[in-house]
């Protein structure tokens, strides 16, 4: 079941666009994933139950919106370019709304950027979820500031074993039946699982191009959908994984589904080196 949700949010224009920077030139420097406020592994708990992030220790977060409403979240990877989820299913009308934490706030320094073009993998596949990820260019590119600037991304190469301490962050439901998604952005640290461990609860439905979170008392859930599972490397959060699927009851026993960024690095780097 796809993560996806939708609540009312109030945002603030754009700030003025940046020029163009080469992704993964940018990803190999200390410009990204190196947060201006950090974060302690150990004060987290889980999305479903929550825990309040603090305010700009995840700067890559962004929500995506329609009409003025939440509806996935995504990462910045550049200045001009989005990682998000396929199954969001995001339209060229909707907005992405970067350096937000507080979905009701007025008084933060968001910036509402228009999206120029969709870019969903041809190879997701709707039924099962393989290859769940979508790029998107922006029209109009990020200012990055402290609240604002861009996650590094892994090489293919890169291995994150077994039991690796991750944090994925969102504004999903912190319980299924919850009538209302939290307004503060949530974070959760969690153990990524081998893809054997991760096959013993979702069998043939578990493929290689995702990857496993969680089973630990710790869960991510509706309203999650598109946004990021990082881990640490070098020193500099990297995306290893895009909030994918789960159970439907968002059970903290059982591990959510991410869809694996290692393997869909073909997909990323062919799609910005021809757009």
């Amino acid at each position: 079941r796809r993560l996806g949700g939708r609540r009312e949010v109030r945002a603030h224009p754009a700030c003025p666009r940046l020029g163009t920077l080469s992704i993964f030139i940018f990803s190999m420097s200390l410009g990204c994933g190196v947060p201006a406020i950090n974060t302690d592994l150990n004060s987290m708990f889980m999305i479903v139950n929550g825990q309040n992030a603090v305010p700009g220790s995840w700067p890559w977060q962004v929500s995506l919106q329609r009409n003025g409403a939440h509806l996935c979240g995504g990462s910045l990877i550049s200045n001009k370019w989005v990682v998000t989820a396929a199954h969001c299913d995001v339209m060229t009308t909707d907005k992405v709304v970067a350096g937000m934490h507080d979905l009701k706030s007025y008084r933060e320094k968001v910036q509402v950027l228009r999206i120029a073009k969709v870019f969903r993998n041809k190879n997701y596949d709707p039924d099962t979820f393989n290859n769940d990820i979508t790029l998107l260019k922006l029209a109009t590119p990020a200012h990055f500031q402290k609240n604002v600037s861009p996650v590094c991304l892994p090489s293919a190469s890169d291995d994150f074993p077994d039991g690796t301490t991750c944090v994925t962050t969102g504004w999903g439901r912190t319980k299924y039946n919850a009538r209302r998604f939290p307004n503060i952005l949530q974070q959760a640290a969690l153990p990524l699982l081998s893809n054997t461990k991760c096959k013993r609860y979702w069998g043939k439905k578990f493929k290689d191009t995702m990857i496993c979170a969680g089973a630990n008392g710790v869960s991510s859930c509706m309203g999650d959908s598109g946004g990021p599972l990082v881990c640490k490397k070098n020193d500099a959060w990297t995306l290893v994984g895009i909030v994918s699927r789960g159970d439907n009851f968002c059970s903290a026993t059982s591990p959510a589904v991410f869809a694996r960024v290692t393997k869909l690095i073909p997909f990323i780097k062919e799609t910005l080196a021809n757009n």
